[in-house]
């Protein structure tokens, strides 16, 4: 996580980093722990665990901006929330660095500052959440779309 970063070691943010990356209970079943060498593109590695692990050298870096494609997208609902929470939201450990999140999912797009939908490689819109959900847009009608799907599969189970 910490590769060879010139700086001297934090514990306490390396702590804090494995906590919010939800990475402790890995460690602990991994052979050597935080020790354990990774194979080549991971190869011993669960694509969640990738995802947490990529997460947390960054978080670990403390850069200014942060480019996060779908780092959610490889973890389970509960273990998602746990990271946004404690890392990308708006309360997390990256609150004061400029984030940009690529995403597919609607879960946590009410708690971003600007979201920017593309279509077919092209900005369609820019806006809030409330802005966006408010319009009669192209945002508007994915959110219709996604709900109505949902309440069906609901529905037929």
């Amino acid at each position: 996580i910490i590769f060879n970063k010139e700086c001297e070691f934090d514990q306490e943010l390396y702590n804090h980093v494995i906590d919010s990356c939800q990475l402790l209970p890995d460690l602990e079943i991994m052979p050597a722990g935080d020790k354990t060498e990774i194979g080549e593109k991971g190869i011993n590695l669960s694509g969640g665990q990738k995802q947490r692990i990529s997460l947390a050298r960054a978080v670990y870096a403390n850069a200014d901006i942060y480019y996060l494609d779908d780092p959610l997208s490889a973890v389970d609902a509960h273990v998602g929330k746990h990271i946004f929470d404690l890392v990308i939201g708006p309360n997390g450990m990256l609150k004061s660095k400029t984030r940009i999140l690529v995403t597919n999912s609607l879960n946590y797009l009410s708690q971003a500052d600007q979201i920017v939908m593309f279509e077919n490689g092209t900005i369609v819109e820019i806006g809030s959440y409330e802005q966006l959900k408010n319009s009669k847009g192209s945002f508007n009608d994915f959110v219709k779309n996604f709900f109505e799907k949902k309440e069906q599969i609901k529905e037929n189970l």
